[in-house]
């Protein structure tokens, strides 16, 4: 009977497993098929831009004028103006991000770095309507005050919130990855004389180096897809600047604060669609290459 009984069990927990084996590739199909889903919509709809204007024209035309007469569609000071900000968030985020991870896995007692990674993780859950409203009520007085400037609302600022909005990401995925080294490895080093730190510099951190990159790009990944914060606080003009200390406007920026102004089928509706197209295409450019970066680090 308790044989029987046994057996019974064991084909029931058989065939949960299997049912939420089954549901768990559903959602990651589902998940494919949204994206590509969202990818062909994009297309569909930029696609037909192109029809009209052209794709060199729209990628290197330096001025945004949807409602001069013709209408002029270029987004080469909105990718600039993308670039600026991330770059310079990415000069911020990366040193500061990669070091906290050395401190959190490498030197921080046990009892605080629960606490530094609950904080890390607390960062990332900030809505970004939040920073950007902090940003631009607090931080860019302080940056006009501090620098001497026409207005505050610059890329530096929009720098310096996606700076804050990337580090979590960089943190926590670095932080793993630096955990993740063989402890053979610094016990090797150390035997043979090198100092902790010399044994971080030169062997933890070159081992974790593909999952720091992939950790770096997803930080990459998460600055150039915002668009609250950078709306808020970068200015919104488009235009070139000549340093980072002047209003830009970015792609999300743009699509933001004009998809509701455009008639539906429209140029102008058009080209903003074009702008999303090459927007998800440099996104899942840096994302496939940050996943690829991690892959490597898995496999090590």
């Amino acid at each position: 009977m308790q044989k029987h009984q046994a057996k019974r069990e064991k084909n029931m927990s058989k065939i949960k497993d299997d049912i939420i084996e089954k549901i768990i590739f559903l959602c990651g199909i589902l998940s494919i098929v949204f994206v590509t889903l969202i990818f062909a919509f994009l297309l569909k709809e930029g696609i037909s831009f192109f029809r009209e204007s052209s794709f060199i024209n729209f990628i290197l035309g330096k001025f945004w004028y949807p409602s001069s007469t013709p209408p002029e569609f270029g987004i080469l000071s909105l990718i600039v103006g993308s670039f600026i900000v991330t770059v310079g968030a990415c000069a911020i985020a990366v040193p500061i991000g990669i070091m906290s991870a050395v401190y959190i896995s490498e030197f921080a007692p046990k009892s605080i770095r629960d606490i530094l990674k609950s904080l890390v993780e607390l960062m990332a859950a900030v809505p970004s309507v939040v920073i950007g409203f902090v940003g631009m009520v607090t931080v860019a007085p302080l940056v006009r005050s501090l620098l001497d400037i026409p207005t505050g609302l610059t890329a530096f600022t929009g720098s310096l919130m996606l700076a804050f909005m990337a580090m979590p990401t960089i943190v926590t995925i670095s932080e793993d990855a630096i955990r993740s080294v063989p402890w053979e490895y610094k016990e090797g080093a150390l035997a043979l004389g090198a100092t902790k730190w010399q044994t971080i510099r030169r062997i933890v951190l070159k081992a974790a180096m593909p999952g720091i990159i992939g950790a770096i790009m997803l930080g990459i990944g998460r600055v150039i897809g915002e668009t609250m914060a950078v709306m808020m606080i970068t200015g919104n003009a488009a235009h070139i600047p000549s340093s980072i200390f002047e209003p830009v406007r970015t792609m999300t920026a743009t699509i933001a604060a004009e998809m509701g102004e455009t008639v539906k089928g429209g140029l102008h509706y058009r080209a903003l669609f074009a702008i999303a197209l090459v927007l998800f295409s440099i996104t899942f450019l840096v994302n496939f290459i940050a996943d690829m970066f991690l892959g490597k680090s898995k496999n090590k």
